[in-house]
């Protein structure tokens, strides 16, 4: 398929062609908007706001400070390891203009698979939140890491409420195990050392590493993503210009210096980070950090004091919230863009998002190796329920069968993309980035797609995830899609399980919503709705399903325990 197919496919406001070397790093979009949007604010979170100026100061500190006080070089790495608080994007902004590359790591991790990442990645400083300290002493020994910086949540608050909140967290939520790091220097002293010197700018290009942002790890061990910083500004430019389609009254819908974005996915997750940290960055807009979003009551809270504009999630947090009997309630007058990503929406969580809150939820496409948008659906009433989309500008799209040759449209097959956002490749796996890029630029997403005769995408299934019953393909994400719309159910997963007779046979995992269900409801209802192969062969109720912090239902636990 050829890129200008899908050119007369974009909604008015949308470019077919973008100048990616408009800009030369991630640094230089963070200066220019600094400078720009000086006055305005750029994050908020735990009751303080952050200007664009106030962000510059801090990061401009940070960097220095690593300059003065360590040997690390640029190309160094260097960890972040925090949930969404304001820490993290001075850290991530102020490592960048030191030259290093930053490995976003996932505070949730177990100590197993810290030292993988921080080993895999050759790490050599890390910045962590105190409540991880305990993790980080256990691993510090078998790692190469130096230097450590300890953020705490009060840091960047005003000094008495700093403390109030630091000492909460320590003594009466008990949220700091007990952890001996004598080497560790605070982010505060980091900050409050670094602000009397100047950095040196280091000298990056679009082919430098910004980020090694690690993939989940579903398939074997986790692999380092290099991502560079043409990756990172290709895939701001590309979504920052779906943003910029025509709403009802002509205008664009994102604003420059007048959106307010709820983040309550976290940033070290590459889809919030372009979000959030790039594209809300570059048009200026307010982004409000969300340190916990498991806490249902205190997010919902929080969003009853902003007229927020824009919201990121994905499909088990829009239900967690509208179940909340306070979501109802709050003003979404001014509420334009709700997007999702991360894991398949449910149409079900979609239609009962738009009669909440009026605004439609419209899902794209990416994954971590493609910095990771590849396709959007159009906004408003253009979207399209039950697809991905259209790929981003400067991108194509095909889909191959298992031989590797390209099918027509309307054909299922893997869906393999090329573009200025795809990954560099893995960080120091040349065999593993042989398997998924070829030498023409297009990478293998192991997903299973049909792109229609108008260009649009649907994700079939993830390859591997297939269910193979008497011959017949099953796609977990169909049975999946329909359970959920049962109103009973709160969240299922589907996976295969091996069957004498069959081969292979659909075990279907269900969590009732308050009141439960029985396995006979879900039963008849799923004879009611699928062909005979489809069916359920096993249903279990259970309490909760294995999930990853960013909400995507771990399939493989469920075959472990199956």
């Amino acid at each position: 398929m050829q890129p200008d197919f899908w050119d007369d496919k974009r909604p008015a406001g949308v470019a077919n062609q973008l100048d990616f070397a408009s800009y030369r790093s991630v640094v230089e979009v963070f200066e220019r908007s600094c400078k720009k949007f000086a006055d305005r604010p750029a994050f908020s979170n735990l009751g303080v706001t952050l200007s664009y100026a106030e962000l510059e100061r801090h990061s401009a500190a940070f960097a220095a400070w690593l300059q003065k006080n360590t040997d690390l070089k640029p190309g160094d790495r260097i960890a972040v390891q925090m949930p969404n608080v304001l820490q993290y994007p001075i850290a991530v902004f102020g490592a960048m203009r030191a030259g290093l590359i930053v490995v976003n790591t996932n505070p949730l991790y177990t100590v197993r698979e810290m030292r993988h990442q921080f080993n895999d990645a050759g790490v050599r400083a890390l910045v962590y939140l105190n409540t991880f300290g305990k993790s980080v002493q256990e691993v510090l020994p078998d790692t190469q890491i130096e230097y450590l910086i300890e953020a705490r949540l009060g840091d960047m608050l005003p000094s008495l409420k700093g403390w109030l909140v630091n000492t909460l967290v320590k003594h009466v939520k008990k949220m700091v195990p007990d952890y001996q790091l004598p080497q560790a220097i605070s982010f505060k002293q980091v900050l409050r050392e670094g602000k009397g010197h100047a950095f040196q700018p280091a000298k990056q290009g679009l082919d430098d590493i910004a980020v090694l942002q690690y993939t989940g790890g579903t398939t074997g061990v986790a692999k380092g993503a290099m991502l560079t910083h043409g990756n990172l500004v290709a895939n701001m430019l590309q979504v920052h210009n779906c943003l910029q389609q025509a709403g009802d009254d002509g205008q664009p819908l994102m604003r420059e210096g007048g959106e307010i974005m709820i983040a309550p996915l976290p940033l070290y997750h590459i889809y919030a980070f372009t979000a959030n940290c790039m594209c809300m960055m570059v048009s200026g807009n307010h982004n409000v950090l969300i340190t916990n979003p498991r806490d249902i009551p205190g997010f919902v809270k929080e969003l009853g004091k902003w007229q927020f504009s824009a919201l990121l999630g994905l499909n088990t947090l829009f239900v967690a919230l509208m179940d909340h009997p306070d979501f109802k309630n709050l003003d979404f007058s001014r509420l334009k863009l709700t997007n999702s990503g991360g894991t398949a929406l449910v149409k079900a969580t979609a239609e009962r998002w738009q009669q909440v809150t009026g605004c439609t939820i419209v899902e794209g496409y990416g994954l971590t190796e493609t910095s990771p948008v590849a396709t959007t659906n159009c906004y408003g009433k253009l979207a399209r329920l039950g697809s991905v989309g259209i790929p981003v500008a400067g991108t194509t799209l095909k889909v191959i069968d298992d031989n590797g040759v390209e099918q027509p449209l309307g054909e299922r097959g893997e869906l393999c993309i090329k573009g200025p956002q795809v990954m560099k490749g893995y960080w120091q796996r040349p065999e593993a980035t042989a398997e998924v890029l070829d030498e023409e630029g297009w990478f293998k997403t192991g997903d299973i797609a049909v792109i229609d005769p108008d260009g649009h995408v649907r994700i079939v299934d993830r390859k591997k995830d297939m269910i193979i019953v008497s011959g017949f393909n099953v796609y977990p994400n169909e049975i999946e899609d329909v359970v959920m719309a049962h109103p009973k159910v709160a969240s299922c997963a589907a996976i295969g399980v091996p069957d004498e007779k069959s081969g292979e046979a659909v075990k279907l995992f269900v969590v009732a919503r308050e009141g439960g269900v029985t396995v006979e409801e879900i039963k008849a209802y799923c004879k009611e709705n699928f062909t005979g192969y489809k069916v359920p062969k096993h249903i279990v109720l259970k309490d909760a399903l294995p999930m990853t912090p960013v909400g995507k239902i771990l399939r493989r636990e469920l075959r472990d325990i199956a």
